[in-house]
C-alpha cells in the first residue's frame, strides 16, 4: 500500500497542478516523485520531492559534472584517448556498449556519448578515470547530500543477472514484486545501496548548474551544452516541443524505473528545472503511456510556472 503523496506548491493553483499530476500517474499504476522549479522566481510544485529513488542513467549527470570539474581544474585532458573493449565493457543498447570491436575515444567525446545517447560503456570508462568514490566525494564537497553515487553502471546489470540469470523478464517481475513487498532482491533497486537521489536534490543540482553556482563556470556551461544534445525525447521533452522552447535533459531507464531530469527554457526567458522519478507497478518493458504521462506532467508544470 502506497501512502498518499505529500504535495508542495507555492499557492493553491500550483498545488492543484501537483495533485493532478499525481492522480494521473496513480491511474496508470505509477509511483514516484515529481518536482518543477522556476529558476528565476523560486516558485515550485510537485509531490514526494524528498523520496530517494534509484537513479539508473540519471546518475550520469553528476558523473559528468565531476569529470568536467577535473577538466576545468586542468587535472584531466578532454583529448586524452581511452580504449574501450566490448569484451570487457558495460552492457547497454547504445553507443560503445553496443560495439563489437575495440574503439579509442577521447574523454570529451566519452562525455558526449554518455549524455547524448546514455552510453553505459562510455560512463564506466569515465568512472575508470574519475572513480565512483571521487564522484561521490565531490558531491559531498559541493553540498549535494541528497544524491549518492555508489557503483558503476554495469553493476545494475550484474545484480539483475545475479538474481534472474539472463532472463530480463524475470528480473522485471522480481523488481515489480519486490516493490510491492518493500524488499529488494536486486541490490541496485534499493535506494540505500544504489546510485540514488531525490527529485528535490536533483532539481537543486540543475539549479546550481544553470546558475553557475557549483564547480566552475567552464564545467557547468559544458554540461548544459551536452544535456541539450540528448537524443531521447519521449518523456519530459515530448510535450515541450516548440521553436520557442529548448529542452536539456537526461533520461534514466532500468527495469520498472522510468526517469528524466532537465531544464526547459523559453524564448521569453522562463527557465524551469524538473525531475520526474517513476516506478511502474507492472511487468512491461515498453510503457508509452507512462512516458506520455511524464511528458504531460512536464508541460502542465511548465505552463503553471512560466508566469
Amino acid at each position: 500500500m502506497n501512502p498518499a503523496p505529500e504535495y508542495v506548491g507555492d499557492d493553491g493553483a500550483l498545488l492543484d497542478v501537483a495533485e493532478t499530476i499525481a492522480a494521473d500517474w496513480a491511474v496508470l499504476g505509477v509511483h514516484g516523485s515529481f518536482l518543477a522549479l522556476n529558476l528565476d522566481t523560486g516558485e515550485r510544485l510537485g509531490f514526494d520531492v524528498t523520496r530517494a529513488m534509484p537513479l539508473a542513467s540519471v546518475v550520469k549527470v553528476p558523473v559528468a559534472l565531476a569529470v568536467l570539474d577535473r577538466i576545468a581544474a586542468g587535472d584531466l585532458d578532454p583529448a586524452h584517448p581511452v580504449t574501450v573493449d566490448p569484451a570487457t565493457s558495460s552492457v547497454g543498447p547504445t553507443g560503445l556498449a553496443s560495439f563489437r570491436h575495440p574503439a579509442t575515444v577521447a574523454v570529451g567525446d566519452l562525455l558526449q556519448l554518455m549524455l547524448s545517447m546514455s552510453d553505459n560503456a562510455a560512463a564506466d570508462a569515465l568512472l575508470g578515470l574519475v572513480p565512483v568514490a571521487q564522484v561521490d566525494a565531490s558531491l559531498r564537497a559541493w553540498g549535494c547530500t541528497g544524491i549518492r553515487v555508489r557503483h558503476r553502471m554495469n553493476h545494475m546489470y550484474e545484480c539483475a543477472a545475479g538474481a534472474a540469470g539472463n532472463d530480463f523478464s524475470l528480473a522485471l517481475e522480481l523488481a515489480v514484486r519486490d516493490a510491492r513487498a518493500g524488499r529488494h532482491t536486486i541490490e541496485t533497486l534499493d535506494p540505500a545501496r544504489a546510485n540514488a537521489g531525490s527529485a528535490a536534490a536533483l532539481v537543486d543540482l540543475l539549479r546550481r548548474v544553470w546558475c553557475d553556482a557549483i564547480s566552475a563556470p567552464r564545467a557547468t556551461a559544458e554540461l548544459r551544452r551536452m544535456m541539450g544534445l540528448q537524443v531521447f525525447t519521449h518523456r519530459l521533452a515530448s510535450e515541450l516541443r516548440a521553436d520557442t522552447l529548448r529542452w536539456s535533459g537526461k533520461t534514466g531507464t532500468f527495469l520498472h524505473l522510468r526517469h528524466e531530469i532537465g531544464v526547459v527554457e523559453s524564448a521569453c526567458g522562463a527557465r524551469v528545472a524538473m525531475a520526474a522519478l517513476t516506478r511502474a507497478d507492472r511487468r512491461a518493458g515498453q510503457a508509452p503511456d507512462i512516458d506520455l504521462a511524464i511528458g504531460v506532467a512536464g508541460r502542465e508544470a511548465f505552463e503553471a510556472l512560466r508566469r
